[in-house]
């Protein structure tokens, strides 16, 4: 048997035993790193750490830690009450709002998990308080931003149109961003439905009445249950048997000092990313420890709601896939389909392997990994150039919805009050179906056609 069969292998049985005995996947993971790296791939300690995703774990602390401190000094709830202000109560327009923000952003060139990391926690501290779906909320987030994320001057797409232009193969910027703008937005709009969207619109408009404290939806489609903390840690309560059709917006938080300190430093915090193209991770742990140092008493529990099993979960299966890497485990796979002699069979397969392996890895270098592979059947000109590297393009970015990508593990470290086990499987489960959906899709809109 190959390392890189042992390695797929291995993988597979991390994930059946942290179903089965709920065990943290991330420790597994980092287990199976060591074995496999020092065992079939005959890396050291510095080659099984090579993979180690030391700027998403600065991301995950940093970003959730700003935003703990923000929920304890009032800011999340000013934050909510002034969007619910901009849509004129109508509670159903919030996701919406979220999904064109993160687009707009990752349009004018935010990277995707920067643009995440801004809204992320604003949309779901949103969708804790008026019982929203946060699989709906989280979903909208990373579509809104996948969906930008392909304009003529966004990241992803100077990336994929460089890359294109390298290989020397036929190109249009134009329908690339199009194809990734449609592509997600069809998704969203199918999740906002399937996720409760409609019974939001059905409530009408809230409005203004005290603030009676924030509520989160434990299930995918609206909410059964709501979570709130006690000694013991997250617990799940009841929720109520009915919904109010016209529910009260929360009260207006004072501009206490704290609060405007904390609303000066988010957007801070995205100037920084924005204009100055500073690391998002960095700049909000900085924030974060300047707010705690002026306001000790608000902050003080801020770091213990840092999200550390999320934490230990992304870091330890992205340093996994790193040893994957490390050994040729990734390459080995697109190899083997790339030789396949059926190029419309072949598309299909990378497109796959683009999904799955972004799922869990830098999309980016996922994309620029498949498309050279690609190069050699679209020499035969029976495959459209254009409509490949879109389907590529796309398969390879909408599963960031995964909670093992960047995007995905932002969405569950941002959620409040909610159980994050139950909420980790959902994203999981809506990840695996985009997986499995996604990529047959776009190559039979895209790549059958023969677009290019």
């Amino acid at each position: 048997m190959s390392p890189e069969l042992v390695s797929i292998l291995v993988l597979a049985v991390v994930f059946v035993i942290a179903t089965t005995r709920s065990v943290n996947m991330g420790a597994l993971a980092f287990a199976a790193a060591f074995g496999v790296g020092t065992l079939v791939a005959d890396l050291d300690a510095d080659g099984v750490f090579a993979g180690f995703p030391g700027d998403l774990f600065v991301v995950l602390v940093g970003v959730t830690y700003l935003f703990a401190i923000a929920r304890a000094n009032g800011t999340t709830d000013w934050l909510v009450h002034a969007a619910v202000r901009l849509v004129r109560g109508r509670v159903a327009l919030i996701p919406w709002v979220m999904f064109a923000l993160t687009g707009a952003l990752t349009a004018i060139g935010a990277v995707s998990p920067a643009a995440v990391a801004i809204v992320a926690p604003i949309a779901l501290s949103f969708a804790a308080r008026y019982r929203i779906s946060p699989l709906l909320m989280g979903a909208m987030v990373v579509h809104g931003a996948q969906a930008g994320g392909f304009s003529p001057i966004s990241i992803y797409g100077s990336i994929v149109n460089g890359i294109v232009e390298r290989e020397k193969l036929p190109g249009s910027e134009i329908t690339l961003f199009l194809a990734s703008l449609l592509v997600n937005l069809v998704i969203a709009a199918v999740v906002f439905v399937v996720c409760g969207g409609l019974r939001l619109w059905s409530q009408g408009a809230v409005t203004e009445g005290e603030n009676t404290g924030n509520t989160g939806s434990t299930d995918g489609g609206g909410g059964s249950g709501a979570t709130g903390k006690g000694s013991g840690g997250i617990r799940t309560v009841p929720a109520p048997t009915a919904v109010a059709t016209r529910p009260d917006a929360p009260a207006a938080v004072a501009l206490t000092a704290p609060v405007i300190a904390t609303l000066v430093s988010l957007a801070a915090l995205v100037v920084a990313v924005l204009g100055f193209d500073l690391d998002a991770g960095l700049t909000a742990i900085t924030l974060a420890v300047v707010l705690s140092t002026a306001w000790p008493d608000d902050s003080r529990k801020a770091v213990s709601e840092i999200a550390w099993p999320t934490v230990l979960l992304i870091c330890g299966v992205l340093t996994y896939v790193g040893v994957l890497d490390e050994m040729g485990t990734i390459t080995w796979a697109g190899e083997g389909v790339g030789g396949i002699g059926v190029p419309l069979l072949a598309a299909v397969l990378l497109c796959y392997i683009g999904a799955i392996v972004s799922a869990f890895a830098s999309s980016v270098g996922i994309m620029g990994a498949l498309i050279p592979l690609a190069v050699p059947f679209l020499a035969q000109g029976e495959i459209g150039a254009v409509g490949m590297v879109a389907a590529l393009a796309v398969s390879a970015t909408v599963v960031d919805v995964s909670p093992f990508s960047t995007n995905g593990a932002l969405v569950l470290a941002a959620a409040p009050d909610v159980d994050r086990e139950r909420f980790f499987r959902q994203l999981m489960v809506y990840g695996g179906i985009v997986v499995a959906a996604v990529p047959a899709v776009v190559w039979l809109v895209m790549v059958v056609p023969g677009w290019g």
